[in-house]
């Protein structure tokens, strides 16, 4: 038995050319359509790739976390200033607050030493008072004293009769004596 089929007539040269411009065209055609799929394969690859950037573009984007963080330095951004110029008056107002309570407590330390002078000053208006009254009382018996005595002492010693603008003279007794005429 034998395994090799018959070969088949040779063709002319007329056929060969025919089946040779058959063959081209078909390459040809064969090779525009290999064109054109790659032109889609292209597009399609494009596409795909396009829609992987955008999926990933997507996913950061609804991330809670990276959507978070965008969100928090937005309001931070925003509010930052804010919060500083109220943390500024607030730091202001706590020492303004102290020096307010600084300057109360002083005036009222102020308050309890002038109601202490005060106290003081009383006291002493009372000694004063106290010792006035027995000055006045001693004025009183030195001049009741002196009322008494200082006629008396005049009349002993020349001098102090002619200080009083008495004359010094004798009684018809013998007895010296110190006399005041009137005019």
């Amino acid at each position: 038995m034998n395994d090799q089929s018959p070969s088949p007539a040779p063709l002319s040269d007329e056929e060969l050319r025919e089946t040779l411009d058959m063959v081209g065209t078909v390459l040809a055609s064969v090779s525009d359509r290999v064109d054109d799929q790659t032109r889609v394969l292209d597009r399609v690859h494009k596409t795909a790739t396009e829609a992987r950037q955008a999926a990933f573009a997507a996913q950061t984007q609804t991330d809670p976390e990276h959507y978070g963080d965008l969100v928090g330095h937005a309001i931070n951004a925003r509010v930052r200033g804010s919060l500083e110029a109220i943390s500024q008056v607030a730091d202001a107002l706590g020492a303004q607050s102290r020096h307010t309570d600084a300057v109360l407590k002083k005036a009222e330390q102020d308050k309890w030493e002038v109601f202490k002078d005060i106290r003081e000053q009383e006291r002493e208006i009372e000694c004063s008072k106290t010792r006035l009254s027995w000055f006045g009382l001693g004025v009183v018996v030195l001049a009741l004293t002196m009322t008494v005595t200082l006629p008396r002492f005049s009349a002993y010693n020349s001098t102090t009769c002619g200080v009083f603008g008495g004359v010094w003279t004798q009684t018809m007794d013998g007895y010296p004596a110190c006399v005041h005429y009137q005019d």
